[in-house]
């Protein structure tokens, strides 16, 4: 009877385990192999190249300008929007009125598609009949060219990678602070501390750990930038190329199936190395706590 009821539980459980190995494993599996490979995107012969990709890729100049623009792109936007996300969570956390209506109006921004967004902010950008120059024009100010001038073009793309994401830094920063209990800044008060030092030495600490979710989070979506930089300047645009906009030139436009799948999984080490640095310091985080 007992191993009848393995065989049930078993048979329950194996389409689903096949259907995840059909959908993840074998597609993950195939493109390592690929990536030892020269496959081309039009079809051919297929040889394997050993570790030649990877080692193109480490050598080739715009790889290294795509890394230095991705990581300045990462660090500034979760930067920027981890201090104002944490500003604007501050100032909501009291309740008042309208307040529901308000957190939905901040929301917006981040449920809505990146790629439609970033096609909607061209049209706001463009520098002859975009809303946003208009308006300046109205005010006798200069009209920048925001999606064309290449100082400017990397700006305009953090800027709205910023005021989307921003909000989602204000929700975890919402939730951390909701989650303090109030019995410990009735003991700060009793104690006469500064507001300066609750917040350095009760407010910071507790909220952290979520804090450090967050960072992590959106970190790791900065590093894979692509919808705006499709939408916005193109894959092609040194000033603004992240390193998936270069993996969909090489697979693409140049068609190197197994050169495209050596750039991706240089892209997810890196992107898992830095998720690694992000845990343990959350796991010290809350051994921390615990102590």
């Amino acid at each position: 009877m007992s191993g009848r009821r393995d065989w049930l539980k078993y048979g329950f459980v194996a389409p689903a385990l096949l259907l995840l190995i059909a959908m993840n494993v074998f597609p993950l599996l195939y493109s390592i192999f690929l990536s030892f490979t020269d496959a081309d995107l039009v079809g051919g012969e297929t040889q394997g190249v050993g570790s030649s990709n990877y080692g193109l890729v480490f050598r080739a100049p715009q790889y290294a300008a795509a890394l230095r623009t991705t990581a300045l792109f990462a660090a500034l936007a979760v930067a920027i929007e981890l201090v104002l996300g944490f500003a604007l969570a501050l100032c909501l956390k009291a309740r008042f009125r309208f307040k529901s209506a308000l957190l939905t109006l901040l929301l917006v921004p981040m449920m809505l598609p990146p790629a439609v967004m970033g096609i909607y902010w061209k049209l706001v950008l463009n520098g002859s009949y975009g809303v946003l120059n208009q308006g300046l024009a109205a005010l006798g100010l200069g009209q920048p060219q925001w999606i064309t001038d290449p100082k400017l073009k990397f700006f305009s793309i953090l800027m709205l990678d910023v005021w989307m994401w921003t909000p989602f830094m204000m929700l975890i920063g919402l939730a951390a602070l909701n989650a303090i209990p109030p019995y410990l800044y009735e003991a700060a008060a009793i104690d006469r501390a500064s507001p300066w030092r609750v917040f350095r030495r009760l407010t910071l600490p507790m909220c952290a750990p979520l804090l450090g979710l967050a960072v992590l989070l959106r970190a790791t979506d900065a590093l894979k930038q692509f919808d705006l930089v499709m939408a916005i300047t193109g894959p092609n645009d040194a000033a603004t190329q992240t390193l998936s906009a270069l993996l969909y030139q090489v697979m693409f436009r140049d068609g190197k199936v197994g050169l495209g799948t050596a750039y991706s999984y240089v892209v997810l080490v890196l992107v898992i190395a830095l998720a690694s640095v992000f845990l343990r310091y959350l796991e010290r985080l809350r051994q921390r706590g615990a102590a």
